[in-house]
């Protein structure tokens, strides 16, 4: 592998060029992966942890946020292929004990249509923020191994009112996610973990990719997250690496490699993990947002004329790219990890940083193709 990515990185100066410039914009460190029709390319840039030079490992592991969802739905539509779950079923006949809304099915909670509150959150167009569990701050670094339940992070978020009517519009929530784990649970008498593991991790060889729950740890080789904040009136920066994912659950508690996310959505957009029915359903675009069953569909560049299937993931000073043509036979995967704070100061740079990625690595001048791309610095 070494090899290999030494003599591609000769052959593919801009790919190089294009991740030392999102270390010059302020990133700590790069791993991207790309396969495309010159075959794979493999590279890093930057460094793998503050005050050393070390450049981060192209085969290291980190944690992917968001890109959980992309996992986590796909677990869902294996058992409606197996005829155990409804994806127009209403969740309450699946959950009863949480009272929630009988309007509310599967494909609401997959989608982001449920309207159910946001356990991280509300961020309202006129300004309004309706806080959520602490995610952010010296209150989250100082209790980041602190133990969730994700019943515990549901029934919060179903204590506050719901955003819209189920089904009437479109908003980002991690509640969504919690709750499809709790079904996939219910249903399967097993863990989410061993689930994933049946159905995704053993069949595709995802030796890389890890259900954490509530460890902290991340397999080795990996670079290193922080959290910069004020206490008592003094910047601190602080090694987040470790930390308690429970806190975000299934909204973005995984871990895994670039060449993990690589295999998994090269295969899932293959067709190897999913009938073509479902596998349509789930790259079927919401008209408001351009989100399927968990992931987004981007229709780029000048004329539309390219469909790209992504989800990106923030969590806590690591930030996760994913990216496929739709038959799978191009990928971007990579990993950034970078000092993190409360203001997001990142997020602008990081779009502008994945606008240039997809411009290099897709072309046809994909101008504001970054924006369903979550900033690297929100949590979910």
């Amino acid at each position: 592998m070494k090899e290999k990515g030494i003599a591609a990185r000769q052959d593919r100066p801009e790919l190089q060029k294009a991740i030392q410039e999102i270390v010059d914009s302020g990133f700590l460190g790069v791993q991207l992966r790309v396969h495309d029709g010159q075959g794979e390319w493999v590279g890093s840039a930057g460094v793998s942890r503050l005050d050393e030079e070390t450049k981060p490992p192209t085969n290291g592991h980190f944690r992917i946020g968001s890109n959980t969802k992309t996992f986590t739905a796909t677990v869902v539509l294996q058992l409606v292929a197996e005829g155990r779950i409804g994806l127009d079923d209403s969740v309450v006949d699946y959950l009863p004990e949480f009272g929630m809304d009988p309007r509310i099915t599967v494909r609401m909670l997959l989608q982001h249509t449920s309207g159910v509150f946001n356990f991280t959150g509300e961020y309202y167009e006129d300004g309004t923020v309706v806080p959520g569990i602490p995610w952010q701050g010296q209150e989250w670094v100082d209790n980041r191994f602190k133990t969730y339940r994700p019943e515990e992070l549901v029934r919060l978020a179903l204590s506050k009112p719901a955003r819209f009517e189920p089904g009437t519009d479109w908003s980002y929530s991690n509640t969504n996610y919690v709750l499809a784990r709790l079904l996939i649970e219910k249903v399967t008498g097993r863990s989410l973990a061993e689930e994933m593991q049946r159905l995704i991790l053993g069949p595709l060889g995802l030796s890389g990719t890890v259900v954490p729950d509530t460890q902290p740890e991340i397999p080795e080789p990996h670079a290193h997250a922080y959290y910069r904040y004020e206490e008592a009136g003094e910047q601190k920066t602080v090694d987040i690496t470790r930390q308690n994912p429970s806190w975000i659950s299934t909204g973005g508690d995984m871990i895994s490699t670039t060449q993990d996310l690589h295999t998994f959505i090269s295969a899932l957009l293959g067709g190897k993990l999913l009938p073509a029915p479902l596998l349509a359903e789930m790259c079927k675009p919401y008209p408001k947002i351009g989100y399927g069953l968990g992931v987004f569909v981007q229709n780029v560049g000048p004329n539309g004329e390219i469909t790209i299937i992504t989800h990106n993931g923030g969590i806590s000073g690591y930030a996760a790219l994913m990216y496929s043509t739709p038959d799978g036979s191009k990928t971007l995967t990579a990993s950034l990890n970078y000092v993190d704070d409360a203001a997001m100061s990142l997020a602008v740079v990081f779009q502008k940083a994945t606008q240039r990625l997809l411009e290099e690595v897709f072309g046809g001048g994909l101008a504001g193709s970054a924006d369903a791309a979550e900033p690297a610095s929100k949590q979910d």
